[in-house]
C-alpha cells in the first residue's frame, strides 16, 4: 500500500518502485552488450564531434586534454554512484526516481524537472550539430546550403531545417519500438566507432605539435573552465540507468552497461582531442564541425568528408538515446502522478510511451531551429551536473535508511567517493559562466511553480481530495462589509 502524506518531502519507499518495475507494460529485451551500447551511443558524439571546437577555442585552447580527463574522472566517480543505486532500483526514471526514495517528492520533482531541461537541450544540441555535419558533407561535395535554412535566427538565418527533420525522424523511430531503436543504434555506434579510430590513426600522422603551444592559452584555470563546458559530453551514462525495466537482468547488467561506455568513451575523447588540436590551432576550431573543419585545414580534404558522414551517424545515435532517456524518465513522472496522464500511455502494439516521445521530438525540434548551440550545451550542463550532485546525496542517504536494502553492486570506499562524487560536481557547476545560472534560476522558479500547482495535488501519494490548503493559511482572511447608505 502506497504510503500517503501532506509532506512536500514525503518518500516512494523501495519496495512500492519495485512493485511498479513488476507492473510496468514496457518489455524487457535488453542485454549488457545492449546497454554499453547505448551508453556508447549517448557519450561519443556531441562532446567529440561538436563540442571541442567551442570549448578549445573558447575556454581552454589544447589543454582540453586535461579538461576531458578531468571531467571524466568526475563523471566515472558519479557513475559510480548511479551504478550502485540503478542495481538497488532497477526502475524507469535514473536520478529522478533514486531522490525520491531517498530525499522525497519535492527533491525528486526538482531533480526531475533538471533531467528535462537536461534531456532536451541536450537533443536540441546534437541536432543542431548533425545540421552542421549534414551541411559539411554538401560542403565537400562543392554544395553550399543557404544558411537561411541551416542556422538559427541568432546566427543570421531563419530556422535549421535539418536539424528540424532529423530531431522528428528519431522521435518516430524510438516511438515505434525498443528494440528496432536498439538495434539501429548498435548499427550506427559501430559506424561510429571505426570513425573515431580512423580519424586518431590517420590525423596523427598530420599533427604539428607546433599547434599545441601555448598549451593553456587561458591559464590553468581553463582547465576546469574548458571542463565544466564539456562535462555535457557525459551526460550519456546515466541514459543507460533509464532502460532498468526493459533490461533482462537489471541488478547485473545496468552496472556494466553504465561503467563500462563511460570506460571506453573517456579514452576515446582524449585521444580524439589531442589530436584535434594538433591538427590545427586551436583558434580555428570555433564551429560546430570541428573534426572535420581540422582535417579540412589541415589539407586532408577526402578524409574529412569521411569523418563527416561517420559523424552524422554517431550523433545520430547520440540523438537517439537521449530522446529514449527524456521519454522513459517522463514516463516514470507521470506514473507518479507529478506529470499529466499523456505521458504514462503505453502504446498497445510497439510498447512504448508513443504520446510523450512524439511531443519531446515536437519539444526538441523547436529548440534546435531557433536557439543558438552556446546557450543550448551551457544550460544542458547544469542540468546534469545538478543529478550528479543529488544521486551523489541519495546514495549516502540509502546507506544510511536502507541499510539491508540488496545492492548488487556497491560504490567502493563509501561515504568517500560518493562526497568526493558530489564535491567536484559542485566545483564544476561554481565554473560554469554566469548567464547560464540566471537562465538556470528561471527554469527553477518555472518547475517549483508546477509543483505547486499540479504535481504536489495530483501525486500518487497525496491524499484523496488533497487541496492546496497549506499555501494560504497564514493569508489574512477577507472580510466584505455592506457599503453604508450615502448621506446627501
Amino acid at each position: 500500500m502506497k504510503p500517503i502524506s501532506t509532506s512536500i518531502w514525503r518518500k516512494k519507499p523501495v519496495e512500492e518502485l519495485l512493485k511498479d518495475k513488476q507492473t510496468s507494460r514496457l518489455t524487457r529485451t535488453l542485454g549488457p552488450v545492449d546497454l554499453v551500447a547505448l551508453g556508447i551511443g549517448a557519450i561519443i558524439g556531441t562532446g567529440i564531434f561538436v563540442l571541442t571546437g567551442v570549448a578549445a577555442s573558447q575556454y581552454a585552447g589544447p589543454a582540453l586534454i586535461l579538461s576531458f580527463a578531468f571531467s571524466g574522472f568526475a563523471a566515472g566517480l558519479a557513475a559510480l554512484t548511479y551504478a550502485e543505486l540503478a542495481s538497488m532500483i532497477p526502475v524507469s526514471g535514473s536520478a529522478y526516481t533514486y531522490t525520491y526514495a531517498s530525499l522525497g517528492e519535492f527533491a525528486a520533482w526538482i531533480v526531475g524537472w533538471n533531467i528535462v531541461l537536461e534531456y532536451l537541450v541536450a537533443a536540441a544540441a546534437v541536432s543542431i550539430g548533425w545540421s552542421a555535419y549534414f551541411s559539411e558533407i554538401f560542403h565537400s561535395l562543392g554544395v553550399l546550403l543557404p544558411t537561411a535554412l541551416t542556422s538559427s535566427p541568432a546566427a543570421g538565418g531563419v530556422m535549421n531545417v535539418p536539424a528540424v527533420l532529423v530531431a522528428l525522424t528519431i522521435a518516430t523511430l524510438v516511438t515505434v519500438g525498443t528494440r528496432e531503436s536498439v538495434n539501429f543504434n548498435k548499427v550506427i555506434v559501430a559506424v561510429k566507432l571505426l570513425v573515431v579510430l580512423f580519424f586518431i590513426v590517420l590525423g596523427a600522422r598530420y599533427v604539428n605539435p607546433a599547434n599545441w603551444h601555448p598549451f593553456f592559452p587561458f591559464g590553468h584555470i581553463g582547465i576546469t573552465h574548458g571542463a565544466a563546458i564539456i562535462f555535457f559530453a557525459y551526460i550519456g551514462f546515466d541514459a543507460v540507468a533509464t532502460a532498468a525495466e526493459e533490461t533482462r537482468r537489471p541488478q547485473r547488467d545496468l552496472p556494466i552497461g553504465i561503467m563500462g561506455s563511460l570506460a571506453i568513451s573517456t579514452v576515446l575523447y582524449v585521444l580524439v582531442t589531442a589530436v584535434l588540436t594538433g591538427l590545427v590551432p586551436y583558434t580555428q576550431l570555433n564551429t560546430a564541425s570541428p573534426v572535420a573543419t581540422a582535417l579540412l585545414g589541415a589539407g586532408v580534404t577526402w578524409a574529412g568528408g569521411v569523418v563527416a558522414v561517420g559523424a552524422l551517424a554517431g550523433i545520430t545515435s547520440v540523438l537517439l538515446v537521449v530522446i529514449y532517456a527524456q521519454s522513459r524518465v517522463f514516463f516514470a513522472m507521470s506514473r507518479d502522478g507529478l506529470l499529466p496522464g499523456i505521458f504514462k500511455r503505453v502504446h498497445p502494439k510497439f510498447k512504448t510511451p508513443y504520446l510523450n516521445t512524439i511531443l519531446i521530438g515536437m519539444g526538441v525540434a523547436l529548440m534546435a531551429a531557433f536557439v543558438p548551440i552556446e546557450i543550448i550545451a551551457q544550460l544542458a550542463n547544469i542540468g546534469t551536473l545538478t543529478a550528479f550532485v543529488v544521486v551523489a546525496v541519495a546514495v549516502l542517504v540509502l546507506r544510511k535508511t536502507n541499510p539491508d536494502a540488496r545492492r548488487p553492486f556497491k560504490v567502493p570506499f563509501s561515504p568517500f567517493l560518493p562526497l568526493l562524487s558530489l564535491v567536484l560536481s559542485l566545483y564544476l557547476i561554481i565554473n560554469l559562466p554566469p548567464l547560464t545560472w540566471v537562465r538556470f534560476i528561471v527554469w527553477m522558479i518555472i518547475g517549483i511553480a508546477v509543483y505547486f500547482f499540479y504535481g504536489y495535488r495530483r501525486s500518487e501519494l497525496a491524499p484523496e481530495g488533497q487541496r492546496l490548503r497549506w499555501m494560504f493559511r497564514r493569508l489574512p482572511a477577507v472580510r466584505f462589509r455592506p457599503r453604508r447608505p450615502r448621506r446627501d
